[in-house]
């Protein structure tokens, strides 16, 4: 082994050369103080589709965000050549605090959970009476997540025509959800839509529905001059239909002064994320009785005080019916 006396020579230092010729790597970021604020429409393969003082700029992440993701209806912070010229590419070098995240899994054992819409206000829940069959466990998940996200649900029925909506709304109408009743007629006539756009002015507002209940034409209807792809249509045989939106999209609702984000359809919901203390929050009512449960309670065993509480007086035996029903929902599989 070789010995250095007291007096070493800085040339007998040996040094690990640096092959790639580069600067060495710094904690030290870029705040990006003049970044441009934006916000994304949609996301595909990479490249991100953002709004940016009224024109569309297409973007990609940067590097310094790692693996963070941004997804439709994030508000981000962009640089580089914001123009929007075609073959021009700005980078989002921050995404902002979300005031609300609508998120799922591919089932109920998948950990890996997928962030669909952030910063909606609003989850409109797009069912048909028939054609296909309604499914109200499907609809029950939906409107777990979107209570766990922060978001108001909005049930929206199709195909009235088909079938009354009295059966599905009476399973619903302890929760107050509001609701719009469409047919056929009405939305080829521009009825429906009219009466869906009163509940979404000034409101940022996600659509959901499994294919075939008419998600992608209502979207048309409410934004003809930015219409989707061609609709599909219901399989005879199994009753599914084919998907007709394959990403998020965010588009503008114009005079109203909103925003519809497109999503695509979904066969299954799974809520292998959800915080059952979450979704207490979106029952005031049954909130304060909660004060007695046990530690990490269900609100679905034997000590929970939510029983004590609606025997008392002070809620709705059919609220708390509906708060178990919804929590039960995670634990059954969206058909049956």
């Amino acid at each position: 082994m070789r010995r250095y006396g007291k007096h070493t020579d800085e040339d007998d230092i040996r040094t690990r050369p640096n092959r790639k010729g580069n600067r060495p790597r710094t904690n030290i970021r870029p705040k990006h103080e003049d970044a441009a604020e934006g916000m994304v429409l949609t996301v595909d393969r990479g490249r991100l589709t953002c709004l940016v003082e009224g024109r569309t700029v297409l973007a990609m992440k940067a590097r310094e965000l790692g693996r963070k993701a941004a997804v439709v209806g994030d508000r981000v912070a962009l640089v580089g050549d914001l123009s929007g010229r075609k073959d021009t590419l700005a980078r989002i070098v921050r995404i902002e605090a979300r005031t609300s995240v609508l998120r799922r899994t591919a089932d109920d054992d998948d950990p890996y959970e997928r962030v669909v819409v952030a910063n909606a206000d609003q989850l409109a829940i797009v069912t048909a009476l028939a054609d296909p069959e309604p499914r109200p466990r499907l609809i029950d998940r939906c409107l777990v997540a979107a209570y766990d996200g922060g978001l108001d649900p909005l049930l929206v029925l199709t195909k009235s025509d088909l079938a009354p909506p009295g059966k599905l709304l009476d399973l619903y109408g302890d929760l107050d959800i509001p609701h719009v009743v469409t047919s056929r007629l009405e939305l080829e006539e521009g009825a429906a839509a009219d009466r869906v756009r009163e509940h979404l002015a000034d409101k940022v507002t996600a659509f959901v529905g499994h294919s075939g209940v008419g998600k992608t034409t209502l979207v048309n209807a409410l934004v003809p001059e930015d219409r989707r792809r061609m609709t599909g249509h219901v399989n005879a045989v199994t009753g599914r239909g084919r998907h007709t939106t394959t990403s998020a999209l965010a588009l503008p609702l114009g005079d109203a002064d909103g925003w519809v984000v497109d999503t695509p359809g979904v066969r299954s919901f799974g809520l292998a994320h959800i915080d059952p203390s979450r979704v207490i929050h979106a029952f005031p009512d049954l909130e304060p009785g909660t004060e007695g449960c046990p530690r990490a309670c269900s609100h679905d065993e034997p000590d929970c005080a939510l029983d004590e509480w609606v025997t008392e007086g002070h809620a709705d035996p059919a609220r708390l019916y509906s708060l178990r029903r919804l929590l039960a929902t995670r634990e059954r599989r969206d058909g049956d």
